[in-house]
């Protein structure tokens, strides 16, 4: 008894679209950029992933209606760029100034209003090589 094609064919149809469908959300459905404030302006109203370092002085609690404000620059030169940021939610204990951090928002009439709960901070000890003694 001989068997139709028409099996293989859907199978391999089905599976040549799942394949498509993986490429597509892991390479053009990235997600979120990320951006650092020197490039904030050209992506007024996305979100964004914001990367930076907090500057001057942090002002206000992050539990309060008023949120915690604090100004972040670039972390990798990028001109005088600074940005306002108001953050509510929970603050990791790592979090002052002059650290780097991460915060997803939007830009908001010249403030970058984030997302609660979603400040990370990077830890830049953790990617140094560690010190030989020689």
């Amino acid at each position: 008894m001989k068997r139709s094609p028409a099996r293989l064919v859907i199978a391999l149809s089905v599976a040549a679209a799942l394949a498509v469908f993986i490429l597509y959300t892991s390479i053009a459905g990235a997600g979120t950029p990320e951006i650092s404030p020197s490039t904030l302006a050209q992506h007024r109203g996305q979100d964004v992933l914001l990367v930076g370092t907090v500057v001057g002085h942090v002002a206000g609690s992050a539990q309060s209606t008023g949120g915690l404000r604090f100004l972040m620059k670039d972390d990798h030169g990028g001109g005088a760029a600074r940005t306002r940021v108001l953050y509510t939610g929970s603050v990791p204990d790592l979090f002052r100034t002059g650290r780097q951090i991460v915060v997803e928002g939007t830009l908001r009439e010249g403030t970058f209003v984030a997302k609660p709960g979603s400040l990370v901070t990077k830890c830049p000890s953790k990617y140094t090589p560690a010190k030989t003694n020689t």
